[in-house]
């Protein structure tokens, strides 16, 4: 089993979405597990409960302090816990744009509405106004604009004609209970799911000048020049060529090259059967730890290699500037 992904929560209140992570990670295939519950306010109710299953905690008062140096108090607590992602769980403090740079992709909030709809405070009444059929709740990545991150997961709550804010809130409050956990576990191993990992090799693929995709084989490649007569720069391997685990070919500038490769760094590195009496390097994507810049740098090498000179040099009088 890898290892579990450690988590920090921040609440300002009784912490029930707090609560519902904290025993869903009691089960023993939930891929993450709570390192530390945090709050802005020491006598937040959901500080006691997470003392009593027995979770580290912290609590300093934002009273008295700005905004940026309340944030760092927090980050400190959390880094100093060892905590990999932080879960948003009724925090009601606006996060500074510093707080969140710092865990770009690693901090998660739920919010009571179907986002992009309903942002902010309200959002029962606002629906209920509205006439909307439905209300819900999504769970977002966390940007410096509030309630504006992508979003991860929604679930549809129906509106009943009886309907009032707090009735409606209590029903969506389940809907947040079931999601967030479900959400969060996906989450943290999306390093290990092979679609996420090709969309994440595609995306950075097209991004280059005059690139296409073409299954070889019956796996993505892509291919750089024109239908008729782009080269292939980079294939995508999920157990094909006889290959085990998930990993993309890229080439090297020769059999030297792939040799230093492999010596350096076999857990990372190897050479693929089909392709690798040709020079190419088989970079391994499935270790839980993708450096993606280094997949980034290793992309536009490989295409630079086979790319028309037309664009090579276009890219050279572009670099120099």
């Amino acid at each position: 089993m890898l290892e579990r992904a450690k988590v920090a929560v921040l609440i300002s209140g009784r912490g029930s979405n707090m609560a519902a992570l904290l025993y869903a990670a009691k089960a023993d295939n939930c891929p993450y597990e709570i390192v530390l519950v945090a709050s802005n306010d020491p006598q937040a109710p959901g500080l006691t409960l997470a003392e009593a299953e027995g979770i580290a905690t912290f609590a300093h008062s934002h009273i008295g302090l700005n905004r940026e140096a309340h944030d760092q108090i927090m980050h400190e607590a959390v880094v100093e816990a060892g905590a990999d992602y932080i879960a948003l769980a009724g925090y009601m403090r606006i996060l500074s744009d510093d707080f969140v740079r710092k865990w770009n992709d690693r901090m998660l909030n739920i919010h009571p509405s179907l986002l992009p709809r309903y942002k902010g405070l309200n959002t029962y009444q606002r629906a209920l106004d509205a006439g909307d059929s439905h209300g819900g709740c999504s769970v977002h990545l966390v940007t410096p604009e509030l309630d504006d991150g992508p979003v991860l997961a929604q679930t549809e709550v129906a509106i009943l004609p009886s309907d009032t804010a707090d009735t409606l809130a209590d029903r969506v409050l389940i809907a947040e209970h079931q999601i967030y956990s479900a959400t969060l576990a996906q989450y943290v191993t999306r390093e290990n799911d092979p679609d996420w990992i090709l969309e994440q090799v595609r995306t950075r693929a097209l991004r280059l000048e005059e690139t296409h995709e073409r299954p070889s084989f019956g796996t993505p490649g892509w291919r750089v020049g024109s239908e008729k007569t782009g080269k292939y720069f980079a294939y995508f391997s999920r157990r094909h060529f006889g290959e085990t685990g998930i990993s993309i070919f890229v080439k090297t500038s020769g059999l030297d090259e792939q040799s230093a490769l492999l010596d350096a760094d076999p857990e990372l590195y190897f050479a693929p059967k089909f392709y690798g009496k040709s020079g190419w390097i088989a970079i391994r994507l499935d270790t839980g730890q993708t450096d993606w810049d280094h997949i980034d740098s290793w992309l536009k090498k490989s295409w630079t290699m086979v790319a028309p000179k037309r664009l090579t040099k276009l890219m050279s009088i572009a670099e120099e500037f």
